[in-house]
């Protein structure tokens, strides 16, 4: 905007030449150093512009001799303040935008460290993982995912911490932290999710929970192991629709398992065929909503996109959704899927 006040401060001196001695125009000077600070990240730039202005102040004394010499000092001196005021306000905002660059280089640190990148393919899977944020300037949350590959098979994990802030990310890595020494040691998928709620049961509150959905799938052929821990439904795309996996009884979510009276968590039994692809997600995709209140057509949406690879999938759901709710996301979300391939 430094055009914009050269061009302001010509067309001052321009009037105050054509409307004589007697008037001048010089106290609307005071807005260029204003128009000199946007867009700049630069003190100096509205400090120079005040100094050049309150000259052009000095010059106008001359062209206009009959106006009071009260009114060209107020000119000058508001012309100088208000340039000190811009380059202390372009000096907070360069500050707080190297802070905020900061902030989010430890954001994506300390995400890559938690959410660790999946494998695109291991055995016959392919896998593809996506998370979105529900602020623009977020990074990490308390969505969380993993992928372990044992002696078992491929094991999974999607949930979905109750909850934000740092807390949630705490209870995130707490579980990641145990789920990826848990699915290596022990040879029961039912018996990992017990861990985790032992776990969780350690460190978090009555109203605190994980909602989350463990998977044992093999690399090359055989039936998946399915843990439900009270978080939606995965669901299946096959060539004949898009249908639930539903568990083989309530469970509830991780941390809550001994007040619900329950020992243990149940595993079911899924077949994933060659082709067929199976899509975990949290709440905050099911549950966005647009503009008239109306959920998110997941499983509808999937089955027009069964035929393509994971991640060509999760990138159309990406920007469906987004696009769904036309005013961005009201809470995390992470998406998981896998397909069966030769």
């Amino acid at each position: 905007m430094v055009l914009g006040g050269s061009l302001l401060t010509a067309a001052i001196v321009a009037v105050d030449l054509a409307t004589g001695p007697k008037s001048t125009f010089s106290p609307v000077l005071t807005a260029v150093p204003v128009l000199a600070g946007v867009g700049t990240r630069r003190a100096l730039v509205p400090l120079f512009a005040g100094l050049l202005t309150a000259a052009v102040v000095v010059l106008l004394v001359f062209l206009n001799p009959q106006v009071p010499e009260i009114v060209h000092a107020t000119a000058a001196a508001a012309v100088l303040a208000v340039a000190l005021i811009s380059s202390a306000n372009v000096s907070l905002v360069a500050m707080r935008e190297r802070e905020l660059v900061q902030v989010r280089t430890v954001s994506e640190t300390a995400q890559r460290a938690l959410l660790r990148p999946v494998p695109d393919r291991v055995g016959t899977l392919r896998i593809a993982v996506r998370y979105l944020a529900a602020a623009a300037e977020a990074r990490i949350g308390g969505d969380l995912y993993e992928v372990v590959r044992t002696a078992q098979g491929i094991r999974l994990l999607l949930g979905d911490v109750r909850g934000k802030g740092l807390t949630a990310v705490e209870t995130a890595a707490d579980v990641l932290g145990v789920f990826r020494e848990a699915a290596l040691a022990e040879p029961d998928l039912a018996e990992v999710a017990v861990r985790l709620d032992s776990a969780l049961n350690r460190r978090l509150t009555a109203e605190d929970f994980v909602t989350a959905v463990l998977l044992d799938v093999p690399e090359t052929t055989g039936p998946a192991l399915v843990v439900n821990c009270g978080h939606p439904p995965p669901l299946l795309a096959t060539a004949t629709g898009v249908s639930e996996v539903q568990p083989p009884g309530y469970a509830p979510p991780l941390g809550l398992l001994g007040m619900s009276g329950q020992g243990r968590y149940s595993a079911g039994s899924l077949w994933l065929g060659e082709g067929d692809l199976l899509l975990l997600y949290t709440d905050g995709v099911s549950e966005a909503r647009d503009n008239s209140g109306r959920f998110y057509p997941l499983a509808e949406r999937l089955a027009h996109l069964n035929g393509h690879d994971p991640g060509t999938v999760l990138d159309h759901l990406v920007a469906d959704v987004r696009a769904y709710v036309d005013g961005g996301l009201g809470d995390d979300a992470a998406l998981l899927a896998i397909r069966r391939v030769r």
